[in-house]
């Protein structure tokens, strides 16, 4: 498992102003839900929560500090300014140590298919699993290597290889990612049999005089 820790202030202040305030001091103001659904109002440094942000993913497991509590939370939701690339808020959601849970994991794919090489087209197809699991089995991500994949090859999700703790939800048949052959063009001999169909109307006609 994938665990990082990012220190957190409980906070009393709310409303826009009071947030505008926190930003400019150089805290995030963030909401953590936790496991019975109550929330919690906090801010957080802007430049350890950056530093963590570039680095996670949704999948991994965060340990809050609040507090002189630890919390285990996934960074789930956030606000994000595109005009000053700044992290406006964050919502954090805390799990349940030792209760399994479910959530969804992105798929990355890696590697050159050997089908690419021989004229093929690597296609990608469902780009994340539903996981069932403890928290502290949960993969940040999952990386597939499709390096062997050739041409009229595939990976479904019954290929990925998972620890056994984690049990994946999504069916099993769904493709992953495929080389095909580009599809051969088709419409240059239609249009070249519609053009020796016209040519021959005026002979049609000659004969009825």
């Amino acid at each position: 498992m994938e665990q990082r820790l990012l220190n957190a202030n409980e906070r009393s202040t709310y409303g826009k102003s009071a947030a505008v305030k926190m930003r400019k001091s150089g805290r995030i103001p963030a909401v953590m839900y936790d496991r019975h659904g109550k929330s919690v109002s906090l801010d957080v440094d802007e430049r350890e929560f950056m530093k963590l942000f570039k680095v996670v993913t949704e999948s991994t497991i965060v340990t809050l500090s609040a507090s002189g509590k630890d919390y285990e939370v996934f960074i789930k939701d956030f606000q994000h300014d595109i005009v000053n690339d700044r992290i406006m808020h964050v919502d954090f959601y805390e799990v349940e140590r030792g209760k399994a849970l479910r959530t969804k994991v992105k798929i990355r794919l890696e590697g050159s298919p050997e089908g690419v090489r021989h004229g093929g087209i690597l296609e990608t197809g469902i780009t994340e699993l539903e996981l069932e699991c403890l928290p502290k089995d949960l993969p940040p991500r999952i990386i597939v290597d499709v390096s062997a994949l050739d041409v009229n090859q595939s990976l479904h999700v019954r290929d990925i290889k998972l620890p056994e703790a984690v049990t994946v939800l999504t069916s099993d048949d769904i493709t992953v990612a495929a080389v095909k052959f580009a599809a051969a063009e088709t419409t240059a001999p239609a249009a070249e049999a519609e053009g020796e169909g016209q040519e021959a109307a005026p002979a049609a006609s000659e004969e009825a005089k």
